[in-house]
């Protein structure tokens, strides 16, 4: 009941400052244990996924600073949401994640681990191509636009609800680690991923991997023209 309630928060908070069209969704394995990964602009993007599936196995690893404030720690504790040290290595919180992704769950990340300042891509981290290696499930690249902040303060200023779109890609997953060149791999992984979001993207929001290799191999292919979803 919690998590009902919570969910049907998000959802009309969403619905008032925002219309949100989702393309491509017809790619998703939203049925699946899998990770979302996509770039980060602004407060609403890690709450997009409640707005497409009624799934309640949805977990977000969220700061540990919302649980000093005691509605947002009843509303993470709804969710079933992890708590992560964001200035800390959190073995904890990886652990836990990975066993929630081994149950089945689906779980969204934004491998920049922070909002970009200028709202292109930065340097992705390794933590969410290591949980996916780890564990072996699907990772399904989602680019955001439009979501920035400013961009939906500014139009609430001017009461117009922002656009908000986001381009789902098709889902891959990532080989098991092994052998000894374990950061090399997780930094190979974690292009991977970072170049399937940004093929996802417009030019502006490309960022450090606008010049990419394996973005412009990405870019070269020809995908079938998405769908449309109102969400």
């Amino acid at each position: 009941m919690a998590f009902r309630f919570a969910r049907w928060i998000i959802r009309l908070i969403v619905h008032l400052v925002a219309r949100v069209e989702v393309y491509g969704l017809e790619n998703a394995p939203l049925t699946e244990s899998c990770i979302i990964a996509s770039n980060h602009l602004g407060r609403l993007d890690a709450v997009m996924i409640y707005m497409v599936t009624d799934r309640q196995d949805v977990v977000m690893m969220v700061a540990e600073k919302y649980s000093k404030n005691a509605f947002l720690r009843w509303f993470v504790n709804a969710l079933h949401c992890i708590y992560v040290d964001r200035f800390n290595a959190d073995f904890g919180a990886m652990r836990e994640a990975m066993n929630r992704l081994k149950e089945g769950c689906v779980m969204p990340l934004a491998p920049e681990g922070t909002r970009s300042r200028t709202g292109a891509l930065i340097e992705g981290r390794l933590g969410t191509s290591y949980l996916a290696a780890k564990t072996g499930v699907w990772v399904l690249p989602v680019g955001l636009e439009g979501s920035e902040d400013k961009k939906v303060l500014n139009s609430l200023r001017h009461l117009r609800r922002a656009r908000i779109k986001a381009n789902v890609g098709k889902a891959f997953q990532l080989p098991p680690l092994k052998g000894a060149d374990r950061d090399e791999t997780l930094q190979q992984y974690t292009d991977e991923i970072m170049c399937q979001i940004a093929a996802l993207l417009s030019p502006e929001y490309r960022g450090v991997y606008a010049d990419h290799p394996r973005l412009k191999e990405l870019l070269a292919e020809k995908p079938a023209t998405p769908i449309l979803v109102d969400a």
